[in-house]
């Protein structure tokens, strides 16, 4: 008699087998360049870029893998990185080449459907490189290159079929406190990216290279200079060690030819050491593509004091309200708030914003502006606490959100019931060394909660939330979302280590698979040979393990997550 265990193998042996040999002619020589055309009109079968398209949305219209056969879904191959530390990178699938990079700053390119490695670049950094964020969240592609932004502050060009480096350029001096976790944009020959270090005293900006040579084309800082609109909202010479930084990869409006980043936290953290509202801290901005110039920003709270970073960029969705189409742009911020703001060719508009977590500072918001006035005993201060929610790692943190056209809704990795009190203290600036002036910050959970992790749904044509998973007590959410033509959504996030798929209508909860590690990877979907795929990377890390960390300290219980990078990529078992 034979078991089911060995018939479930031989059938995942027999899938794997098949798709070897169907494949066997996949070779990278034979991937198209991936074109300006390609990035505005993604093929459904290739996820070409961080979140898939130039909107941002992390949906793909791919409907093999459905409520109906997801609990069929098998892994069909793993690879190891041989890395520890957070694992954050999509896989990105060009005609069934997968590019993706590893903390450390690794690329490799695989075969996307038998998990063959086809190259290897490993970035040489230097060793008194001092890495507050070991990780990296992916690359671009253009024409023929792989483009990667370093742990250095460093943007490098590599041959997407050898992996050889064609060029490299350093955009600024690591040494000061610049770095770089993004995945670099896209647009028009330009290869885009925007530096991190708000906390050590940076000045945040984004810059754009030529694809070709790596020469700069434009650079614009998100803090503006004296004698510039907005330096009159810094104090003295603190612009030019006020952070703002640049976390995450922008999204693209071709019709405005515009650009979308969202900027970090100011520095300090402490808003009474920089009396202000701080422009363009903490902010969506809109830049011209083709020469960097400041076209619109919406600053989402002023004068920070709670490292409420609005790295995440707004996702480019057209909504319905009130008979109106409203060329929108959609971001559930770190504070707490879920914003509804409009893109035009020469400003950003406020539609409306909206908790969709427990938030006690705004006490009310401006509703021609969205400015919002705060509860002052919820503000830290120099020598003064202040506790409040959501904590310092937000309602929802750089992990991205996604959106469903075919759902109409909005899917958001939330954080609920925690919350911090931190207190402020002076502090000079000393070149790369720590610059937030926090004296303290200790977590609490809200008496009487269950929960902390969820995974909402909002329906964006009405403003009201649809659904909402409640991930077992004690977990922290920390997973980006990916949704699919399919009716599902995916994603990971908590330490239990699953990888879980939900049904984009109801919530329900259809799925899950438990990996080596938790899960802070960007979920992606292609097609190679008619077959779809689901791929994601664990390597557990970074903010997520500090947060469950302190969720554990609080409840005097230890959550074990095993260390280590997989990239896991599966399929539906026939």
């Amino acid at each position: 008699m034979v078991s089911h265990k060995f018939k479930r193998r031989s059938l995942l042996t027999a899938i794997t087998l098949l798709l070897s040999t169907t494949l066997a002619a996949q070779d990278i020589t034979t991937a198209r360049p991936v074109t300006d055309e390609r990035l505005q009109s993604p093929e459904p079968e290739n996820w070409l870029q961080f979140r898939g398209n130039y909107n941002g949305w992390g949906y793909s219209p791919l409907d093999s893998i459905t409520p109906e056969n997801v609990g069929r879904l098998r892994p069909v191959w793993t690879m190891s990185t041989g890395v520890t530390e957070g694992h954050q990178s999509p896989p990105i699938v060009n005609d069934g080449i997968m590019y993706l990079t590893t903390p450390l700053n690794i690329v490799y390119a695989v075969n996307a459907a038998t998990g063959d490695v086809l190259w290897q670049y490993r970035r040489q950094l230097p060793f008194d490189l001092s890495l507050l964020h070991p990780t990296n969240r992916g690359v671009a592609l253009y024409g023929d290159r792989v483009y990667m932004a370093t742990s250095d502050a460093v943007v490098v060009a590599l041959d997407a079929k050898t992996g050889a480096v064609v060029w490299e350029k350093p955009v600024e001096d690591y040494r000061t406190g610049y770095y770089m976790t993004m995945a670099p944009l896209a647009v028009d020959g330009k290869i885009m990216v925007g530096v991190s270090g708000g906390e050590r005293g940076i000045r945040g900006f984004v810059t754009a290279l030529d694809a070709d040579s790596g020469e700069q084309v434009w650079k614009t800082f998100t803090i503006p200079a004296a004698g510039e609109p907005g330096n009159e909202t810094w104090p003295g010479d603190s612009w030019k060690t006020g952070g703002a930084p640049v976390w995450v990869s922008g999204n693209y409006d071709p019709a405005l030819n515009l650009t979308y980043w969202g900027t970090g936290n100011a520095g300090p953290w402490i808003g009474d050491a920089r009396p202000g509202d701080n422009l363009y801290a903490n902010s969506v901005i809109a830049l011209d593509a083709d020469t960097g110039a400041l076209k619109g920003y919406h600053q989402y709270h002023w004068n920070d004091s709670w490292d409420w970073d609005e790295v995440s960029t707004p996702m480019l969705i057209d909504i319905e309200r009130n008979g109106r189409k409203i060329p929108g742009l959609v971001h559930a911020g770190r504070n707490g708030y879920l914003w509804l703001l409009e893109r035009k060719a020469d400003s950003i508009g406020f539609i409306e914003a909206k908790p969709f977590v427990y938030q006690n500072v705004f006490t009310s918001l401006d509703p021609a502006t969205g400015r919002p006035e705060y509860n002052l005993d919820a503000k830290p201060g120099l020598g003064r606490a202040g506790t409040y929610c959501p904590s310092l790692s937000g309602g929802k943190n750089w992990t991205p959100a996604a959106y469903s056209p075919k759902t109409g809704l909005l899917y958001i990795p939330a954080n609920e019931n925690y919350c911090t009190t931190m207190t402020g203290q002076p502090v000079e600036y000393r070149p790369g060394q720590d610059f937030t002036g926090r004296a303290s910050a200790q977590a609490s959970i809200r008496e009487g909660s269950d929960h902390i992790g969820e995974l909402q749904a909002w329906n964006l044509a009405t403003g009201e939330k649809v659904w909402t998973h409640n991930y077992a007590e004690g977990l922290a959410n920390w997973g980006p979302v990916l949704a699919t033509g399919g009716g599902l959504v995916f994603s990971g996030g908590t330490a239990d280590r699953y990888f879980r798929a939900f049904d984009a209508g109801s919530g329900k909860m259809l799925w899950e698979q438990r990996l080596n590690s938790g899960i802070t990877g960007v979920p992606t979907t292609f097609e190679v040979g008619g077959v779809q795929y689901v791929a994601v990377q664990s390597g557990w890390g970074v903010d997520a393990s500090r947060m469950q960390r302190a969720i554990d300290t609080l409840r005097g219980k230890e959550t074990l997550v095993p260390q280590g990078g997989v990239v896991w990529v599966f399929a539906v078992e026939k």
